[in-house]
């Protein structure tokens, strides 16, 4: 089993090596990547700004219910909601949910593509395929990070809105929590991380679905598979830049 999975890895570092090889011409690859940007950044924000604002309020109500002792400051409730939501919340859980969506998306419809020798038709054509279909995803993920912004406001301002009219502090004290002690570099670290979690979230559910073999059943298996791998790894590049960034 250990001698799969280092051959699994070996062949993902060379996928990863082969998709900068002989580039698609631009006009080409410029319609593809404007149509992953469309498919994987602008259907995602939707669902990222539901979420984003409900859990920035349950965050908010969960720490104003936990604050029972009167002499804790109210604007605690501010500081605790503002570090939850940019230093994990909005980087980490988004990206786990977007593992899901997004990396299930991208499996399955590489899979197909396999299933039905659209892949192969590619390849007896001159074309390089997993530049092909893979660099576009590369590409239009580095705009991930303008997603997760919008969760950081949204968690914060459902922080804001549960806590003011929930009644469990007053706006103004949940804005100075919000301000206090605050550190840039938290908000660069979110942002590295996301541009990390972008590279794993284009590359392994691609890898999966270009790799499968076998019929429809298995593009339902691929899919699994890579939502699974893909939400490990983000899970422990989480850890590793964490204790590099912060530690």
């Amino acid at each position: 089993m250990l001698i799969r999975y280092l051959s699994q890895i070996g062949r993902y570092f060379l996928m990863l090596k082969e998709i900068f090889n002989k580039q698609t011409k631009w006009p080409v690859m410029k319609n593809l990547i404007l149509k992953e940007i469309d498919d994987l950044i602008i259907d995602s924000l939707g669902i990222v700004c539901f979420i984003s604002f409900f859990i920035g309020g349950v965050v908010a109500i969960q720490t104003a219910l936990n604050l029972t002792n009167p002499l804790i400051p109210k604007y605690l409730i501010g500081f605790a909601t503002r570090q939850s939501v940019i230093l994990e919340f909005a980087p980490t859980f988004i990206s786990v949910i977007m593992a899901g969506k997004m990396g299930s998306y991208i499996t399955s419809s590489i899979g197909t593509m396999r299933v039905t020798e659209q892949i192969d038709a590619l390849e007896v054509m001159g074309v390089n395929s997993l530049n092909y279909l893979v660099f576009p995803k590369i590409i239009a993920l580095l705009m991930y990070p303008f997603v997760i912004g919008i969760s950081m406001f949204l968690g914060i301002f459902g922080g804001w809105l549960a806590s003011a009219y929930g009644g469990f502090s007053t706006s103004q004290d949940f804005i100075q929590g919000a301000q206090m002690e605050f550190i840039p570099f938290h908000i660069t670290y979110a942002f590295i991380k996301t541009l990390i979690f972008a590279m794993l979230l284009a590359t392994i559910p691609s890898f999966h679905g270009y790799y499968m073999k076998g019929g429809a059943l298995e593009v339902g298996k691929a899919s699994t598979i890579s939502f699974v791998w893909t939400s490990v790894c983000i899970i422990l590049f989480n850890y590793i830049l964490t204790q590099l960034l912060l530690g």
